[in-house]
Order: structure tokens, then C-alpha cells, then sequence
């Protein structure tokens, strides 16, 4: 279970922006703070492993907030949901090293992505022994499954979450049977699952029995 902690000067906010969290299986909010201070003990106090994390605090800044996390060792991953859009800040979160940046408003669904995202992070570098140059470009994003010549409707990081699903069903799997792994609905995991079969990153193979037409199932090559 992800452990996350909300940071953000709006009660009403901070309240969504948690339910939405709740909403993505495999995480939890263990806490909720509204000043940069408060951002700063609760981290201490809870150790959470993803801080959302808001720019505009009454205090210290979102971005003092996450160097201060730093400089005291808080191996703490950050996804920034701000309103500021200036080029200036969103460089500042980069270097300060956060996996990535929302502009209010957003969606339900664009959060739920970035957290999918996430997650397959996470279990990449926890899985890893060992990197190759692909596990390299893909945890750093140079080359993240699906990011280049992606069809229209198709998203970089939901191609990635499909990806991880194949590779952890080596045997294959069905479209119904990614969508349920994958909290995705199946008319979505099929998309992908095509788009890899088209693109030569999955072989399809046909399941027949019963009645009607046959099952189709997909296994990672390569």
C-alpha cells in the first residue's frame, strides 16, 4: 500500500483531492496538512511515500517544502498539484525532483493516471537487480512504453501500465482480463493490447471453446 500525504492551503481541496486519491486501489491518505510546517511533521511523523503536494502555502513554499524533505534524507516521492503555471516554477519542481506536475483544475481520472504511474515506478525499481539501458530510459521517462507514434486517444503512461501488466502474465492474458488488473475498462485495455499487438510488442493467440467467437490473448515479446 502507497502511503500518501496531501499538502494544500484549501480545506476543501485537500479534502477531493484525498477522496480522489482513496478512489485508486493501492493507496491510502495517512494524513493531511495545510502549511509547509505542517507538511514538514507530518512527513516526519507518518513517513509517507508520496507527498501531493500544493506550491502556493501560507508558509513555505511547495518547493521549499520538498528541498527541506531532502536536505533531511525523506526519500519521499512528490507530485505537484498546483495552480502556478509559470515556466519558472514548474523548472523549480523539476530540479527539486518531482516526479511530476498537475495544473489545477484537473480531472479525477488525470490524477488516478499519474498515480497508476506511480505505481509502476515503484514496483520497476523495487523489482530491479540489475539495470539494462531500456530499464534506464524507461524509469527515467526517455523512452517510456507507447511514448512515441502513439495513436490519437492512446496515453504514454496507461501504455506503461498496460506493459507491466503483460510482462507480470508472461503465459498472456485477455483484454477482460488486463482491465481487471489494471482497473481499466475493457474497451481501453483492448487499445492498448492492439496497438502492442499492431506495433510487434505482443503476440495475439486465439482461445476457442464453447460457443461463439474465439478469445483473443496477449503475450509480451521481448
Amino acid at each position: 500500500m502507497t502511503k500518501v500525504l496531501v499538502v494544500d492551503d484549501d480545506f476543501m481541496v485537500a479534502k477531493l483531492h484525498g477522496r480522489y486519491v482513496s478512489a485508486v486501489d493501492g493507496f491510502e491518505v495517512v494524513g493531511v496538512a495545510h502549511t509547509g510546517a505542517e507538511a514538514l511533521r507530518a512527513a516526519d511523523a507518518l513517513r509517507p511515500d508520496l507527498i501531493l503536494l500544493d506550491v502556493y502555502l501560507p508558509d513555505i513554499d511547495g518547493i521549499g517544502v520538498l528541498r527541506a524533505l531532502r536536505e533531511a534524507g525523506h526519500g519521499v516521492d512528490a507530485l505537484f498539484i498546483t495552480a502556478a503555471r509559470d515556466a519558472g516554477t514548474v523548472r523549480s519542481a523539476l530540479r527539486a525532483g518531482a516526479l511530476h506536475y498537475l495544473i489545477k483544475p484537473f480531472s479525477q481520472a488525470a490524477l488516478r493516471e499519474q498515480l497508476l504511474h506511480v505505481a509502476a515506478l515503484r514496483s520497476r525499481l523495487e523489482a530491479l537487480e540489475e539495470a539494462r539501458q531500456e530499464d534506464v530510459d524507461q524509469i527515467f521517462g526517455t523512452r517510456p512504453p507507447g511514448s512515441r507514434e502513439l495513436p490519437k486517444g492512446l496515453a504514454p503512461h496507461t501504455a506503461e501500465l498496460v506493459d507491466r501488466i503483460l510482462r507480470a502474465h508472461p503465459s498472456g492474458l485477455s483484454a477482460t482480463e488486463c482491465a481487471e488488473a489494471g482497473s481499466l475498462s475493457r474497451v481501453s485495455a483492448r487499445r492498448y493490447l492492439e496497438y502492442f499487438a499492431e506495433t510487434g510488442r505482443a503476440e495475439v493467440t486465439l482461445r476457442y471453446g464453447g460457443t461463439g467467437r474465439p478469445e483473443r490473448r496477449y503475450r509480451k515479446v521481448g
